[in-house]
């Protein structure tokens, strides 16, 4: 059995890994904006406060679990962004969605080192996207904040993982595949159960 906290734990993703993990006996802390809900006590997680854009919020998530052991890190919180041409973008836009997406995961897992240390597990889990690809974006499309975002995570996990890696860490960025969540949307080929189990 496992220590695994899982950010992003009210809904799609997050919710999905919360709801494996204490399925086969792990104890799961659900990282989330608002407060407890009905859905994560049916389901025996621990409810933490984290908003992934606000520093302090990361900080504060980092002193309250200073003392307790943690093996794997989820970093699944992240957003879209509907900017996708560049006379839509703006320094407002691209600030927030890098925030979310590739600053909080490193700055969690910085707040939460101490605990991780203390675990056995090591693990630093970020979720990525196929969109984050240099070689695959040959037609735009999709959101420029998004794909650099992503691009942005998957430089600075890289990062991380050479620097943890003499302590025995295991930092890996992951795409979950395109899924039918509130991001994916419904024509999506894959179920939230889906994803998460071949993750």
């Amino acid at each position: 059995m496992r220590t695994v906290l899982v950010t992003g734990a009210s809904r799609g993703l997050g919710l999905e890994f919360v709801r494996q993990l204490r399925a086969r006996g792990d104890t799961v802390l659900a990282a989330c904006r608002g407060g407890p809900s009905a859905q994560l006590d049916a389901l025996g997680a621990e409810f933490v406060p984290l908003d992934v854009s606000s520093e302090a919020s990361i900080e504060a998530l980092g002193r309250r679990l200073v003392a307790r052991p943690l093996d794997v890190l989820i970093n699944n919180a992240g957003v879209s962004s509907e900017a996708k041409t560049v006379a839509a973008l703006t320094g407002a836009e691209l600030s927030r969605v890098f925030t979310a997406n590739a600053f909080a995961p490193m700055l969690v897992a910085k707040a939460l080192l101490p605990s991780l240390r203390a675990g056995r597990g090591r693990v630093v889990f970020s979720l990525s996207s196929q969109l984050a690809s240099l070689t695959n974006n040959t037609s735009g499309g999709s959101s420029y904040a998004y794909r650099a975002s992503k691009s942005a995570l998957n430089m600075l996990n890289l990062q991380l993982a050479h620097e943890l890696k003499p302590e025995g860490f295991c930092c890996v960025a992951v795409h979950p595949g395109w899924v039918r969540t509130d991001m994916g949307g419904p024509q999506a080929p894959l179920s939230p159960e889906q994803s998460v189990a071949g993750m």
